[in-house]
């Protein structure tokens, strides 16, 4: 699965067409607030789960894009208008968040544990 066509439509949502020629239409505030990062959503090393302790303040600029890059065939990563720019948005995570968007399921974690 890889995608043909990657682009920002009317400034709100991230359209991608697909090789089996599916269409996903994402918003930028969902992709922002899925944000797959350390810093958004956290990591586990050694079987410990580190968690964010706080969610950062809200601005217009944090769902604006200023730029897509690819990431070694696999991946894009979004810099945003506000500077962040450590998420990977792999093929498969933009494919699960389509669905998700979809059915309205969010991907919130608790604080540090």
């Amino acid at each position: 699965m890889q995608p043909l066509k990657i682009k920002i439509q009317n400034k709100k949502d991230l359209y991608i067409k697909w090789d089996d020629e599916s269409e996903n239409l994402i918003s930028l505030e969902y992709l922002r607030n899925e944000c797959p990062c350390a810093n958004c959503k956290g990591e586990s090393i050694l079987f410990k789960t580190y968690r964010p302790a706080q969610k950062q303040k809200e601005s217009v600029e944090m769902y604006q894009v200023k730029d897509i890059k690819m990431t070694g065939g696999y991946a894009i990563q979004i810099i945003w208008k506000d500077g962040h720019n450590t998420g990977f948005y792999t093929w498969d995570y933009l494919k699960k968040l389509s669905a998700d968007q979809s059915n309205g399921r969010n991907h919130d974690y608790d604080n540090l544990i």
